[in-house]
């Protein structure tokens, strides 16, 4: 199988550099906000849109205008690359895969990559139209580098490098299978009984957050004091979310490396944390409650958790599997009696036909995995994310044959 896989570093940069950096990146928003806004103006006026090809003429055609002679400073391929990005971003808005593309600004999404050209030695990398800049090489590049992308977070810029190499189909060594519940109170609960705490990275700055931005208030707009407030509340934000991705990262590469087969809700976090505040003629109810509850759910990252799990299953050879969420705190895995008097409370869990006591999270982490269904796994029959090993290695659906569920109850078959 191709495995591709990304490598991000810090670069040690010097006040020539960054400065270029920074040019490099106005380039390509200045190339991005020109060609959205045309193809916008095509869109409205009921136009057909210009293909990568005819952008990339008028490229040509603004770098050799006296008014956009400015954009020859930058490399060509990185310009070029930008308007890629556009045209595949355009279409995905227009097939509603994902949100129609936005206009940059200064400051934000500063970025550009070289699909080619540059060259690494050792700990220091060759970019063009800039020159050789050193990086702090935590780990060696495995496989051959394909594209490098150079942007900036907070005060420093990084590089991330795309490398590909080709390896043989993945076999898990593990042949177990676990639900996994998402939830506040609880980060995640297994079906094996294996709990993991909430970090909460964003309450334990929040008071100091809201501080520091009462402080941003009372500066006057962009003066040197309002610039040097700016950039520790962007600090702060930064320190909340590698936080939480360094908990994610843990959590996600301990349960890849556990199980082969991991089984989760198919979430729709969007609509869980959608406002409840109503209109004016429709007033909502309990909404303070239900932005506390918001900002907790957005607090977790569980879309993140469940892309890093899918991607390191899939590198180990495993397999993430999602289920409808629908009454799985509310369903007894003893007798299969479902109602919402089996939940008495966030906590607890008591059937009301057979009396079986557990706690909620892991009565649904143990529906979530029964859910899946264990016979569908024994028959080999695919699921709903399968890697590319798992497609094409009947070795490896051998062994997830013989997987066995963690934390099914004893004496209840699994559908």
């Amino acid at each position: 199988m191709i495995l591709r896989k990304g490598y991000k570093f810090r670069l040690k940069t010097k006040y020539t550099h960054e400065g270029r950096f920074r040019r490099f990146c106005g380039h390509c928003r200045f190339v991005w906000n020109k060609a959205l806004a045309l193809q916008l103006g095509r869109l409205a006026s009921g136009t057909p849109l210009l293909s990568y090809r005819d952008l990339a003429g008028l490229l040509k055609l603004w770098k050799q205008s006296e008014e956009y002679g400015f954009l020859k400073e930058a490399h060509s391929q990185a310009l070029q690359q930008t308007l890629k990005d556009l045209d595949r971003a355009l279409w995905d808005g227009l097939k509603k895969a994902k949100g129609m593309p936005q206009f940059r600004k200064k400051g934000k999404q500063d970025s550009f990559r070289y699909p080619q050209g540059f060259k690494i030695n050792g700990s220091r990398i060759y970019l063009p139209k800039i020159g050789w800049v050193g990086y702090r090489q935590s780990r060696d590049i495995q496989g051959e580098p394909k594209n490098v992308t150079v942007s900036r977070r907070g005060r420093h810029w990084f590089m991330s490098i795309q490398a590909e190499r080709e390896v043989p189909a993945p076999v898990h060594p593990s042949t177990s299978a676990v639900g996994i519940d998402l939830g506040v109170s609880r980060f995640a609960t297994l079906s094996d009984g294996t709990v993991y705490e909430p970090l909460n990275s964003f309450r334990r700055l929040e008071k100091k957050l809201a501080r520091e931005q009462r402080r941003l208030s009372r500066k006057s707009k962009f003066s040197k004091n309002w610039r040097k407030q700016k950039e520790k509340i962007t600090r702060l934000h930064i320190r909340i979310a590698d936080a939480r991705q360094d908990y994610l990262h843990q959590a996600s590469t301990e349960i890849s490396k556990n199980h082969a087969v991991v089984v989760m809700e198919d979430l729709r976090v969007k609509n869980m944390s959608a406002s409840a505040k109503g209109s004016q003629e429709h007033p909502g109810r309990n909404v303070r409650q239900k932005a506390g509850l918001n900002k907790a759910i957005l607090d977790q990252g569980w879309y993140e958790f469940r892309r890093q799990l899918s991607y390191k299953l899939a590198w180990a050879g495993g397999v993430l599997e999602f289920v409808p969420p629908h009454y799985t705190s509310q369903t007894c895995p003893e007798c299969d009696f479902v109602s919402s008097d089996n939940r008495r409370s966030q906590a607890l869990f008591r059937c009301e036909a057979c009396g079986f006591e557990d706690h909620a999270d892991h009565v649904a982490s143990i529906n979530i995995l029964r859910r899946a269904g264990h016979a569908r796994i024994a028959c080999s029959e695919p699921l709903g994310f399968e890697s590319q090993a798992a497609q094409g290695s009947k070795a490896r659906w051998g062994l997830l044959a013989g997987t066995t569920l963690a934390g099914a109850t004893p004496g209840i078959s699994v559908l």
